[in-house]
């Protein structure tokens, strides 16, 4: 399951194409034109937004984590962030799924919240900079995704 929110969160996601485009996937993001016109013919859940400061919108998508995760099969989650990922790295974590998050590539002096937030609940970091290693001793440089 591939979780972000739209904007430059979903774009780094797709950008994982060469690695998902054989595996059966689902994803969860934002229903806005750019994330209608990214994943046309994709699996997708649409996530309540904004979630910026909005703990309805985060107890909403707290409630709609533990509805898909009840009804799909998902053997790992994988997230750029950022309000999105809390709840369904939480609930995922909950029931043993492996979680993954990637830090955006434009984070290079200071963590993200979402990252902040998500990363007790986290089976693996990523980051895209060698710089990011500051802020995330433990985690594995990838690479830049975009």
């Amino acid at each position: 399951m591939l979780v972000g929110s739209s904007g430059g969160h979903l774009a780094q996601l797709v950008a994982l194409a060469p690695w998902y485009r054989d595996r059966a996937r689902s994803w969860v993001t934002f229903d806005t034109p750019d994330a209608r016109s990214l994943l046309d013919g994709e699996d997708v859940v649409w996530a309540y937004h904004p979630t910026t400061r909005n703990f309805k919108n985060l107890a909403r998508n707290l409630w709609l984590a533990v509805r898909v995760f009840r009804g799909r099969d998902v053997a790992a989650v994988v997230t750029t962030g950022a309000g999105v990922a809390l709840p369904f790295v939480i609930v995922a974590r909950l029931r043993g799924i492996p979680t993954v998050y990637i830090e955006v590539y434009d984070r290079i002096d200071t963590p993200t919240l979402s990252a902040r937030l998500c990363r007790p609940f986290l089976s693996a970091m990523l980051v895209q900079w060698e710089e990011q290693r500051r802020l995330y001793p433990k985690a594995t440089v990838v690479g830049n995704l975009l």
